[in-house]
């Protein structure tokens, strides 16, 4: 045996035992795979497709299909490109070509491609003035940012911010140049042509449709709920109703295989020419002349380890994906996950397969802590009411308002983009969140009143000061 092979039999058993270890901890509830090239190194599912609310049980399989979320949006720039190779588009093309009621002038489709249009959130218009008992689509985005045209929040070009509306509008271009919906040319220009038999655009709630037993139906964990439920019998989760006929930011529908097939594709010449491979994963350039770690559809960092690594996570109510490629090995990793708890175990899970993959042994994240609601009077939660400002970094130049409201039993705090959060508390000054499932503190009482609010993400903190 070389040393090649022996590399790849000690990496196959570190992962073995990594994969036998998660288990045990019972933490994951998804498929994890990890490939060298064509060669799967590990391909394991763990945990359930359904009952994780106590339902009827069935297992997951390592052909399990999950909704992507935001690893969606890689796949809808993909699209953009076969439209750019056919010649039907360039990347500095205005918007407004084919969209000319946008009334946000200046935007190209690289800038809705790269996160640099400047374009104002839609889930924050949504949360303002949508009526919740209708399902949204694509078109309706457009009609809503025509009717009310919230203020862009920069110039096209000028910054760099994640835009779910952009992807969205994207969706809407394919269908507008295409001719063709935006789940129809997908299948027919990317998933049929690589073999990806098992990938889909589904809204399964607008559209409900028979899927096979080993579908993964998206979990949330909520202390509140005493475990796992599915996120449409959560009050504050209902945008995932009525968000659900949306497409282009999210809702492809794929397995940890069929985006193995991509991955491969996505080296292939006769599938998208090297060329045109450079320009998807360079770093964008703003105006300023600065770059930003964001290509088409996809984020891009170099790690001294693995080199040249472009990947995407995903996350929406009941899922939680990451589609890694370590473009300079030939390695992929890929974690589809429906059972969400925690970011942060996430997290570790990749560092820890990372670590396997440069040639440490295998590393198991830290067991979550498991939370404790504790009962509070009105009296220990009045001194937290009130509105608190982030200062954001310098470089952003930008300030994050928020609302804590009491209510009967409970603290709710509200973003400024419309989001809300109920607080759960853990002791009288410090709250868990369960949508981020990060903790937050309230700190230097004066007069009666908690002056601070301090984020806590992991081994970060934001502080807010107290403004009302």
């Amino acid at each position: 045996m070389n040393l090649a092979q022996n590399r790849t039999q000690r990496i196959k058993a570190e992962l073995a035992a990594w994969t036998k270890g998660i288990r045990k901890q019972g933490i994951y509830n998804g498929v994890v795979l990890v490939a060298d090239r064509d060669e799967v190194w590990l391909l394991e599912a763990i945990g359930l497709a359904t009952g994780l609310d106590g339902g009827v049980k069935r297992p997951l399989t390592v052909d399990s299909m999950f909704e992507l979320a935001s690893v969606s949006k890689p796949i809808t720039a993909l699209g953009i490109v076969l439209l750019k190779q056919r010649g039907e588009l360039d990347w500095e093309d205005p918007v407004a070509k084919w969209m000319p009621e946008l009334p946000y002038p200046g935007i190209s489709i690289r800038h809705l491609l790269c996160h640099t249009s400047g374009l104002p959130d839609y889930m924050e218009l949504f949360a303002e003035v949508w009526d919740r008992s209708q399902y949204a689509c694509n078109e309706d985005v457009l009609r809503m940012l025509i009717e009310h045209r919230p203020e862009p929040l920069f110039a096209p070009g000028d910054q760099w911010q994640y835009s779910n509306t952009g992807y969205i509008l994207l969706a809407l271009l394919i269908e507008r140049i295409s001719g063709q919906l935006y789940g129809d040319f997908l299948d027919e220009c990317v998933f049929r042509p690589q073999g990806m038999m098992r990938t889909r655009v589904y809204n399964r709630r607008i559209q409900p449709e028979a899927m096979p037993d080993d579908y993964a139906l998206g979990y949330v964990h909520r202390l509140d709920h005493n475990g796992y439920v599915l996120p449409d019998e959560v009050d504050d989760l209902d945008y995932v109703r009525y968000l659900d006929g949306l497409q282009g930011d999210g809702m492809v529908n794929s397995t940890a295989g069929d985006l193995l097939r991509l991955d491969r594709a996505l080296y292939d010449d006769a599938f998208v020419p090297a060329h045109v491979r450079e320009t998807m994963f360079a770093p964008v350039l703003l105006n300023g002349g600065e770059a930003f770690h964001y290509g088409f559809g996809w984020l891009i960092e170099q790690d001294e380890r693995l080199g040249k690594v472009v990947y995407h996570s995903g996350g929406w109510p009941g899922y939680a994906t990451m589609f890694k490629r370590y473009v300079d090995k030939g390695l992929t990793l890929i974690l589809l996950q429906n059972g969400t708890r925690d970011y942060s175990y996430n997290q570790q899970m990749i560092e820890g397969i990372e670590h396997i993959l440069c040639g440490g042994e295998y590393r198991l994240p830290e067991p979550l802590v498991e939370r404790v609601i504790v009962s509070l009077t009105s009296q220990q939660c009045q001194p937290h009411e009130g509105s608190y400002r982030f200062a954001h970094t310098q470089e952003e130049g930008r300030t994050m308002d928020v609302e804590v409201i009491m209510e009967p039993g409970r603290l709710r705090m509200t973003l400024g983009n419309g989001m809300t959060m109920n607080l759960l508390p853990l002791s009288p000054t410090r709250f868990y969140e369960q949508q981020t499932a990060t903790e937050l503190e309230f700190a230097a009482e004066s007069a009666g009143q908690s002056m601070k609010l301090i984020w806590h993400n992991g081994e970060e903190t934001s502080v807010a000061e107290r403004v009302v």
